[in-house]
């Protein structure tokens, strides 16, 4: 890879980054996907300079939602980031709110996480006698403390704070279901962080997610059922119009997060996760030996 190319930096986008790329909000040099061992990773951007020639992966798909969230090859979108040199990634996801505090269209710098998925390829290390990472803090506390930072100066409202409730999908929940992730301190729900984030962890990765709300999680609010429409009248027009929104603003979002970022600006723990793995020689220095292949 040339140094064009080179960058610690990527952003993984969620819901609609795919109407980013076809409207031109977000452009950049297409790379095109990587060959890992776990199959072919989404298509890699290279975004321009006012980007902080970061990459950039849309995790369902370049034209449309093409993929669902339990259905997409986390491995491979990881594996391949970090095959190119990223050290730092910001993800995007559009969950429903479970916590009625929250409002559509609000952003959530979310620290913790509930995982109740149940058939996903979830680590790199199966059949190995490594890989037990502790889960806390979940999020890049650095990352965090970027995106703060940048929704701050744009005077965004957010909240700092969320617990997201990860559901295997693609179905939406029941009623019961967002009660019992009340019960259990969830803030959100939706379909895509995990295994994501533990993947990241495990390649020592600083991984941070950044969240807009899209709708009142089920039995919230009083919502007919509507066919044909999207979540079948779960949303209305007014969320969708403030969800828009919120989209249109993450182009600006991203631009002040990347550009305040400096290489080896970072206060975390994320890059010594398999220190413990390497000092009694399990492991070598070289990431691509650590995994298991299929």
């Amino acid at each position: 890879m040339n140094n064009r190319m080179k960058s610690e930096f990527a952003v993984m986008g969620g819901s609609q980054a795919y109407d980013l790329l076809k409207s031109g909000d977000i452009q950049g040099e297409r790379l095109g996907p990587a060959e890992t061992p776990y199959g072919l990773s989404q298509p890699i951007y290279l975004l321009g300079a006012e980007f902080g020639n970061a990459f950039f992966m849309s995790r369902h798909g370049e034209k449309g939602y093409s993929i669902t969230a339990p259905f997409v090859n986390y491995r491979a979108n990881i594996y391949a980031l970090k095959d190119i040199g990223v050290k730092r990634i910001i993800s995007w996801s559009g969950p429903g709110t479970i916590n009625k505090e929250f409002k559509i269209g609000q952003y959530v710098i979310v620290d913790d996480i509930i995982d109740e998925t149940r058939t996903r390829k979830s680590t790199f290390y199966e059949n190995k006698g490594v890989g037990f990472i502790r889960q806390n803090p979940v999020f890049c506390p650095t990352l965090r403390g970027l995106i703060k930072g940048s929704l701050t100066s744009l005077s965004t409202t957010f909240s700092e704070k969320g617990t997201y409730v990860c559901t295997e999908g693609p179905r939406l929940e029941t009623p019961a279901e967002i009660r019992k992730f009340a019960i259990c301190g969830g803030d959100l729900v939706g379909m895509t962080l995990c295994p994501e984030v533990f993947l990241a962890r495990e390649l020592e990765m600083c991984y941070a997610s950044i969240c807009y709300i899209t709708n009142f999680a089920e039995g919230l609010v009083d919502r007919p059922f509507k066919p044909g429409e999207l979540f079948e009248g779960l949303a209305d027009d007014e969320d969708r119009r403030l969800v828009q929104d919120a989209v249109l603003n993450f182009p600006a979002i991203l631009k002040s997060i990347v550009n305040s970022t400096a290489p080896n600006e970072s206060s975390c723990n994320c890059q010594a996760l398999m220190k413990r793995h390497k000092d009694r020689g399990d492991v070598g220095e070289d990431w691509h030996s650590w995994v298991s292949h299929e």
